[in-house]
């Protein structure tokens, strides 16, 4: 099968992305032939488009032409005036509810179950909740000898994780925005990859204490370490030691069990995005997260900014009011948090988007949304909050990777796919990051770090279903401990930046 010069998604579209580099003079279609080069992934013309006049792909606006744009011209950047983002108080709900999804190939899956969570895990971690940043050092040294002595002993515990982060002190902590990170670093302690173990390291002196951390009843000497009560270093060492031990010893003796889907919760995220993004890696990770709300499991997807251009689309899939008002109630409350900051959406895109052929926010925002599938949504979440749902679900971050990530662990995802386009070796320790990239390019620059390539689809090797029936298969081979993903078998794993909408003093 040849491969196509040119991608066109919507009818009403006046533009098409290059599949590869479209040299000048080559005729993309009937009547329309490059006037420029066109690099990989960016717009062409289809016809003659006025000053002013609508740029269209996915048969939306992306934006308005600054100057006259002629047929068979490269669209870049630096060619559009954005639009007026959509209003989120004429939204429809319930509108548009599809109930015939594809069947999955299985609905269970091997995992931890853990007493008193809606999900289970799907590793077996020692995880260590630290109330401060200050106590990050002698944790670190703390936790290289627990992997290097007790670890060991215990084969059946996959890892020990150390819950560093910036947050304790120096904060607002009465701040009315105070209650996001508070509430992701309770919810992080009792992360289903930590099978119910709680061991917390505090310092002693911090705002966010351990009574903010902890509920009373988990708040003993066999869960908190405060170092302000040991007796210099090595007797902090030791304390850290012996309590990891018998939390290890506990750990050790979890298996796995077989599970139905409805105990696996799964986070949708995407970074480095490019303009196939919204072609391939997206619609391929859709079509395996409607497989899995299919057979009983939950998916969560996030970004803000990345879907606020398309939220309406949302709103008509909100299974009632209740859900849609809170899905624009999350929405104004990010609009209100940039003009604080005084910037809008546009600040999102990043160089890197740009140059893989993404011109705007709408443009990046309608490619992100494909990661949600078509299901109905079921619950909307504000960052870092828990589900109470099973099956397609909004939790409103962030689109920055490193923050959206620690807010989809803390709301309890066992395990993330992640879709890229330019590429990043991001990854979580608390859980595995599948990597699916959009493109042939990026699957042979980085072969040992994309686990899926979603490529084969812009070259018509490859259907949406073929690649996301292989993404689903992927999600409970490794939801199920019986692969990695190169981001877990690297230990790539990045910092944890907490979400902080609160001032700092």
């Amino acid at each position: 099968m040849s491969c196509p010069l040119y991608i066109k998604i919507n009818d009403r579209d006046n533009v098409a992305i290059a599949v590869n580099e479209i040299k000048a003079g080559t005729q993309v279609m009937e009547g329309v032939t490059a006037s420029q080069d066109i690099p990989q992934a960016h717009k062409i013309a289809l016809e003659d488009i006025p000053a002013g006049g609508a740029i269209v792909r996915y048969g939306v606006v992306l934006g308005y032409a600054i100057n006259p744009i002629r047929k068979g011209d490269w669209i870049n950047e630096t060619m559009l005036e954005l639009p007026t983002p959509p209003s989120v108080d004429e939204m429809r709900f319930a509108t548009n509810l599809v109930t015939e999804l594809p069947e999955p190939p299985v609905t269970v899956w091997e995992g931890y179950p853990v007493e008193g969570s809606m999900f289970a895990g799907t590793r077996n971690i020692l995880g260590i909740s630290t109330t401060v940043q200050c106590v990050t050092g002698v944790l670190n040294v703390a936790v290289e000898r627990m992997k290097r002595e007790l670890l060991p002993k215990y084969p059946n515990v996959d890892g020990i994780v150390p819950i560093n982060h910036a947050y304790g002190c120096g904060v607002a902590i009465n701040a009315p925005e105070a209650k996001v990170p508070i509430r992701a670093l309770r919810n992080l302690a009792k992360h289903p990859n930590f099978g119910g173990e709680l061991m917390v390291v505090g310092l002693g002196c911090e705002k966010f204490t351990v009574e903010m951390l902890l509920d009373e009843a988990d708040i003993s000497p066999e869960n908190v370490i405060i170092l302000q009560e040991k007796k210099g270093f090595d007797a902090m060492i030791d304390a850290l030691m012996e309590m990891a031990d018998k939390k290890l010893a506990r750990l050790n003796e979890r298996k796995r069990q077989t599970l139905p889907l409805s105990s696996l919760l799964v986070g949708m995220q995407c970074g480095g995005s490019d303009a196939f993004s919204g072609v391939t890696a997206n619609p391929s990770a859709g079509y395996a997260a409607d497989m899995l709300v299919k057979g009983g499991a939950t998916v969560m997807f996030s970004e803000v900014t990345e879907v606020r251009d398309g939220v309406y689309l949302l709103g008509e899939r909100c299974v009632n009011e209740e859900v849609g008002r809170k899905l624009a109630a999350e929405m104004k409350w990010y609009d209100h948090y940039l003009e604080m900051g005084q910037v809008d959406r546009s600040a999102n895109p990043t160089p890197g988007n740009k140059k893989g052929g993404l011109s705007n926010i709408v443009e990046k925002a309608m490619g992100s949304i494909a990661k949600s599938g078509s299901s109905p949504i079921v619950e909307v979440l504000s960052p870092a909050e828990k589900p109470s749902k099973h099956g397609l679900i909004y939790a409103a971050t962030p689109a920055s990777d490193i923050v959206c990530g620690p807010c989809q662990l803390a709301s309890g995802i066992g395990l993330q796919v992640f879709m890229t386009g330019r590429g990043t070796p991001y990854g979580l320790a608390a859980a595995p990051v599948i990597k699916v990239c959009s493109r042939n390019d990026m699957k042979e620059q980085w072969p040992d770090l994309i686990d899926i390539n979603a490529g084969p689809i812009a070259t018509g090797d490859a259907s949406i279903q073929d690649i996301g029936t292989l993404l689903f298969n992927e999600i409970i081979d490794v939801a199920s401990g019986r692969k990695q993903s190169f981001a877990e078998k690297y230990k790539l794993y990045n910092d944890l930046c907490i979400f902080n909408p609160a001032p700092i003093t």
